[in-house]
């Protein structure tokens, strides 16, 4: 539900009831090639339409919804207002919201990008490594109780109801309940002390999860959430008995670094597949973050049982906003070192899946080195060079003509082998961040040339393109059957175009008015002259 900003608007809370008569409108698909499909994101959380109204449009009723969710969203309330109290800057406030509280809404986009290319955004959002954090922390605190009787058994119990109580004040979001769910099944596996216990629990609890919500399976948060442990549980052994040093405090850094390689490990290739990028300083962030965040949790807890007791004193506050502020600083530098973020990387799914398979194939070989398991691993590079081959030829055996959509401008692109040039009258200034050139760019791992000359004919193999712009001009005596592609929203007689010049196809891209649309689509079903809108569907291709 999309609700219009109003000066006057009411904030909803969670549990609110409203009382609205909407009109259900689907979800658009995206209009151009390999960008981003909310629609499907949306679908996989079984939700198909979206309603826009406004403050004028419903009834906020007295009866509220009550859950365990709504609970969770008043005890969250009431921390937020009273860490206000104490002054926090917008920043501070901002992470520790994030931190503690799982609400990511208060974060700056500059602030955010800084944790994105620093390769530390997954110490805003409320996962797998702080839920990891906490259970080792309280598993020492409570160690002594394993002295007594059934101590494992009380210890595992204490453990996991206070690992539900954090994901209640956090919300009781997916993301939340997923990895409070992994480290309960950790946490009660660990306490029978057997071999491969972790890697047990870890697919028991993925199990449970699936039996739930079957499509947790295609949430990006899940797969990066478990293959980040995965990778952690089998590679980082291997990694850290490559040198085992002497002294205590190197030891745990050298102990660190491996599980940041470890986890980088398991989810590089699904991390270049959706994001197509590379933070190569993300083991500094980690090594200098890491380190650090179980007391920067613990003292957040602390805080907040102090705030809302009313009994937490300024300079302590300061203090911890003093941290907040350093850990964010530290982002920021690490952030700028633009020269190791490695953007634009094209990971195709048949790449990603050969990659997870020779990662697969050379640890078992490098767990236990046979003749069996020498061939698998051979045959998995085998298989990596072959799909890259396979990709590469394609890649230069490629042709296309796309008019891309793109609302009030023109962008038509000419593919040729690994080059793709561009016509269009984008502004000069917003070339280099055009989404869907960039999209398109990447996933076909090719380079883009851009031009901002406008032809008014284009040939591609046996077609010829018309290009009717604003002046309206298409006088060209030895064109027959074109496609013509209508930009700028001529004031043409369109009836008679199509009688002239008999056109197989008339194509209206982003920058025509829509009652122009509307009505060239009417005059076009009369002709029976196939219409073709690229706001409606998507970017027209000739291949």
């Amino acid at each position: 539900m999309n609700i219009k900003k109003d000066s006057a608007h009411i904030s909803l809370q969670v549990g609110n009831q409203l009382f609205l008569k909407p009109e259900f409108k689907k979800l658009i698909p995206p209009l151009n090639l390999h960008q981003f499909s909310y629609k499907d994101y949306l679908a996989k959380q079984h939700i198909y339409h979206q309603i826009f109204t406004s403050k004028s449009h419903y009834r906020r009723l007295n009866n509220n919804h009550y859950s365990l969710i709504t609970l969770s969203a008043s005890v969250r309330r009431k921390i937020q207002t009273s860490l206000k109290k104490h002054n926090f800057s917008k920043n501070e406030y901002a992470v520790i919201n994030a931190l503690l509280l799982g609400q990511r809404q208060e974060i700056s986009k500059e602030l955010l990008q800084d944790y994105t290319n620093a390769g530390a955004i997954h110490i805003l959002a409320i996962s797998g490594l702080h839920i990891g954090i906490i259970l080792l922390i309280l598993s020492f605190l409570f160690k002594p109780i394993e002295r007594f009787k059934n101590g494992r058994l009380i210890k595992s119990i204490l453990i996991i109801l206070l690992l539900w109580m954090f994901a209640f004040i956090a919300g009781l979001s997916a993301s939340v309940m997923r990895a409070v769910t992994m480290f309960s099944f950790v946490a009660i596996g660990a306490s029978f002390k057997k071999k491969k216990i972790i890697e047990h629990s870890l697919i028991s609890s993925m199990f449970l999860l699936l039996l739930i919500k079957p499509l947790f399976l295609f949430d990006v948060g899940f797969q990066l959430s478990y293959l980040a442990v995965f990778g952690i549980v089998w590679v980082q052994p291997l990694l850290y008995n490559l040198w085992k040093p002497n002294f205590w405090l190197l030891d745990n850094f050298w102990r660190l670094f491996t599980v940041s390689v470890a986890a980088q490990t398991g989810i590089l290739p699904i991390s270049l597949y959706y994001f197509h990028q590379f933070p190569a300083l993300f083991i500094l962030s980690n090594l200098i973050i890491i380190p650090f965040l179980g007391g920067i949790l613990i003292g957040g807890i602390l805080i907040i049982t102090l705030s809302l007791l009313n009994i937490l004193p300024q300079l302590i506050a300061d203090f911890y906003g003093w941290i907040i502020s350093f850990m964010n600083e530290t982002v920021s530098w690490i952030s700028n070192k633009e020269e190791f973020l490695f953007k634009e990387i094209s990971m195709s799914f048949i790449e990603m899946i050969v990659w997870y398979l020779f990662i697969v194939l050379a640890f078992r070989f490098l767990i236990s080195k046979n003749i069996k398991r020498f061939r698998y691993f051979l045959i998995s590079i085998i298989l990596v060079q072959s799909v890259y081959i396979f990709e590469a030829y394609q890649r230069n055996n490629k042709q296309e003509l796309i008019v891309f959509h793109k609302s009030r401008k023109n962008l038509i692109g000419i593919r040729n082998s690994k080059k793709l040039e561009l016509y269009h009258n984008l502004d000069s200034n917003k070339i280099d961040t055009e989404k869907s050139i960039i999209a398109y760019r990447i996933n076909e791992n090719i380079k883009s040339d851009f031009s901002s000359k406008k032809p008014t004919l284009l040939k591609f193999k046996s077609d010829t393109i018309l290009i009717v712009d604003s002046l309206g001009i298409y006088q060209f005596k030895s064109i027959k059957n074109p496609i013509v592609l209508l930009q700028n929203s001529p004031k043409i007689n369109l009836n008679r175009l199509i009688k002239k010049i008999n056109p197989k196809q008339i194509v209206a891209d982003g920058s025509n008015y829509k009652s122009y649309i509307s009505r060239w689509n009417m005059t076009c079903r009369q002709r029976k002259t196939p219409f073709y809108h690229t706001g409606q569907n998507g970017a027209y291709i000739i291949k």
